[in-house]
């Protein structure tokens, strides 16, 4: 079935509100490192990072999400002092560039400490505050949202086995005493972002499972974020190499909204822009133009 439209929802906070459930807000990924699985070492200046930033704002963009970290599969841990160097600089130009929230992906709380000094306004956490817990400190005490995501394992060792006896239960009880830790910690509940993980230590078959059942995770109450863009498992469908799953990616963001998705993340803002658009108008069964 379907999830029916939801009450207007706001997530707001110290300068910024974005409107949930109204359309679907898209993040546009803004990675600043030499060696992610789509666009490593593309956005390696200073330069070329802050105005690919501002592209993805002139494209749409709802939130820009910067990384300094790598964690395709089989990836090592980044050392702190090299992840702030990637993302500091990039952070501090673009903040004083546009009024948009910056999230900064990372699960080291000593980043985050940084990046929000600099101007980032969310934290975006792959490991679902499970390898620096103390993120969740920084992010109660700054009162600012947290993306708390599924992950089986870590980078360097999530897709040599991810065996699952029930994929859907088991992802939700992880995020749902995720959500409950970091109440525990004092973070706000209307302040947590939820997100399956999907790429990140489950099988292609997982990957598809997830999106086609993406409204059971509805039901745990918070916003859900969904980060599918030129993933391997869309490589592997069609047969095409990293570069040219743009049209696959296009029909997973499409799935996503279709079955709950509050927050996509994309790579490509404009065709993403365009695609939540529409699965948005034919949800609403509304033809006017979405802001």
């Amino acid at each position: 079935m379907i999830p029916q439209p939801q009450n207007t929802k706001l997530l707001k906070w110290s300068g910024y509100s974005l409107e949930l459930h109204a359309r679907t807000l898209v993040m546009g990924v803004l990675n600043v490192t030499p060696d992610s699985f789509y666009d490593g070492g593309k956005h390696r200046t200073l330069d070329d990072a802050v105005a690919h930033g501002l592209r993805m704002v002139e494209e749409g963009a709802d939130i820009i999400d910067v990384g300094g970290e790598s964690t395709r599969p089989y990836s090592d841990p980044l050392p702190i002092d090299e992840e702030l160097k990637r993302v500091m600089p990039v952070i501090e130009a673009l903040s004083k560039k546009i009024s948009l929230p910056i999230s900064i992906d990372t699960y080291k709380s000593e980043v985050a400490v940084r990046a929000l000094e600099a101007g980032a306004a969310m934290v975006n956490d792959i490991s679902g505050l499970r390898f620096d817990p103390a993120i969740g400190t920084v992010v109660a005490a700054r009162g600012v949202p947290i993306v708390l995501m599924h992950m089986k394992g870590e980078p360097r060792n999530m897709q040599l086995n991810p065996v699952y006896d029930d994929l859907l239960g088991e992802i939700a009880d992880f995020l749902s005493r995720a959500a409950e830790k970091a109440a525990s910690m004092g973070i706000k509940r209307d302040l947590v972002i939820i997100d399956p993980g999907i790429g990140f230590g489950k099988s292609f078959d997982d990957n598809l499972m997830i999106l086609r059942e993406l409204g059971r995770f509805s039901s745990l109450g918070y916003p859900l974020l969904v980060g599918t863009s030129n993933k391997s498992f869309i490589g592997h469908v069609l047969g095409l190499p990293v570069e040219s799953r743009d049209t696959g990616t296009m029909a997973t963001i499409a799935a996503a909204v279709m079955n709950g998705a509050h927050i996509i993340r994309a790579h490509n803002v404009r065709a993403a822009k365009e695609t939540v658009a529409m699965i948005d108008a034919i949800k609403a069964g509304n033809s006017s133009p979405l802001a």
